[in-house]
């Protein structure tokens, strides 16, 4: 945590990645199963890198199509399970998912066409929510940048709920992105990359670096 915000580096795929992650300042580190991300690592890859990894918190990060997504994730290792799907997609099979995930290990991160606006009826099934760019033909991972003043809105309206900000970070926009969204919590992935699954070391660093440079909040 840096000024009172907490970092998940996501699209992690080697030990030195996620290493440097940890050096630089991260809460969490985010592992993206979906085969057609080209940051993917499969679920064996993580159980051997597993032993090596710092011990920050461990998020998967998958697509969901069916539960048997979850229930492949649910005990390999993650902390928590970060699930994209459409913001259409019926409450009650998102209710279905606390069956395998409890709320407080899910992050649900809904896909919002622009012009709409989150299902709000989703927010009591999980603790945490990630709104990430919409891209028409990616999940995530974009480079897009998100919607600041729907997370700020967001945040103030759902105060139990833990927002995440993703989508486009860098170092050279983030201070910008928590002034506008009030975010507590950041997801950061091809802001600081090399290329896609590869982390540049020194955008990493860039990045924490102007982590503080935000205001640390008065109590």
């Amino acid at each position: 945590m840096v000024n009172g915000i907490r970092v998940k580096v996501c699209g992690i795929t080697s030990l030195v990645d996620a290493e440097a992650a940890h050096a630089a300042g991260a809460d969490y580190l985010g592992f993206i199963l979906h085969p057609l991300s080209p940051r993917h690592i499969t679920l064996d890859a993580f159980k051997a890198l597993l032993p090596g990894l710092p011990a920050l918190k461990k998020v998967a990060v998958i697509v969901y199509s069916s539960p048997d997504d979850l229930e492949r994730v649910k005990d390999v290792g993650f902390d928590y399970v970060q699930v994209h799907f459409p913001n259409e997609t019926a409450f009650f099979e998102v209710a279905m998912w606390t069956d395998i995930i409890t709320p407080d290990r899910l992050w649900l991160a809904p896909r919002i066409r622009p012009g709409k606006e989150l299902d709000v009826a989703f927010v009591p099934l999980a603790d945490t929510f990630v709104l990430d760019a919409y891209h028409p033909t990616k999940m995530g991972g974009s480079g897009e940048v998100g919607d600041w003043a729907a997370h700020a809105w967001l945040t103030e309206k759902f105060i139990k709920v833990t927002w995440v900000l993703a989508g486009g970070l860098n170092a050279e926009n983030i201070v910008a992105a928590i002034a506008a969204s009030k975010a507590k919590l950041v997801d950061v992935n091809s802001g600081v990359e090399a290329s896609p699954g590869i982390k540049d070391h020194a955008k990493l660093k860039a990045f924490f670096e102007a982590l503080k440079q935000i205001p640390v909040p008065v109590a």
